[in-house]
C-alpha cells in the first residue's frame, strides 16, 4: 500500500485538487487498491470547510469527482503514516518540517519536483483567482508523481 498525503496552506484549495487528481490518475491506470490518498493543511485557518467553489468548479469542468472533503491539519503521526508528503510550495516545506519535525526518511517532497521544474512552487489560486493555471501545474506534478511511483513498484 503506498499513501501519499498532498499538504497546502489551507487545505481547500490546491491539496485538495491534487488529491483528487492522483485519485483520478491512480484510478484510470486500475491501480486505486494500492493506495491511500488524502490531503491536509499546514495552518489551523480552514478546519472543516469544504472544497473551494474554484477549485470543484475546474475539477468538474475536467471530468474528475469531488468529494465530500473537509479541510484537516497535518499532524506529526502523519510522517509516519504516510510514504510521500507532498507540498504545494516552499512555505508549505518549511511548515511541514514545523509540525512533523526533520525529513530523516525523504518522505517530503514539492509536487513541482516530478514535473521536472524542480523547486518551483504552485501558485495559490485563494490569492490568484486562477484556479485553470493551479489545475494544469498539479496535473503535471501528479503525472510525474504518479510514474514515478510506478517504476518503483
Amino acid at each position: 500500500m503506498i499513501k501519499v498525503m498532498f499538504v497546502c496552506h489551507g487545505n481547500i484549495c490546491r491539496s485538495p485538487m491534487a488529491e483528487y487528481i492522483f485519485k483520478y490518475m491512480v484510478k484510470e491506470k486500475g491501480i486505486e487498491k494500492d493506495f491511500i490518498i488524502n490531503s491536509s493543511a499546514t495552518s489551523c485557518e480552514e478546519l472543516g470547510n469544504p472544497v473551494h467553489r474554484g477549485t470543484k468548479k475546474k475539477l468538474y469542468e475536467m471530468g474528475i469527482p469531488c468529494g465530500d472533503h473537509r479541510a484537516v491539519r497535518l499532524t506529526k503521526a502523519d510522517y509516519d503514516a504516510y510514504d510521500y508528503l507532498i507540498a504545494m510550495d516552499s512555505s508549505n516545506l518549511r511548515n511541514i518540517e514545523r509540525i512533523t519535525g526533520e525529513d530523516t526518511e525523504n518522505k517530503v517532497y514539492l509536487l513541482m519536483d516530478f514535473s521536472g521544474r524542480k523547486g518551483q512552487s504552485i501558485a495559490d489560486p485563494w490569492y490568484t483567482g486562477n484556479f485553470d493555471d493551479t489545475y494544469n501545474d498539479i496535473y503535471e506534478g501528479c503525472k510525474g508523481l504518479l510514474n514515478k511511483i510506478c517504476k518503483s513498484i
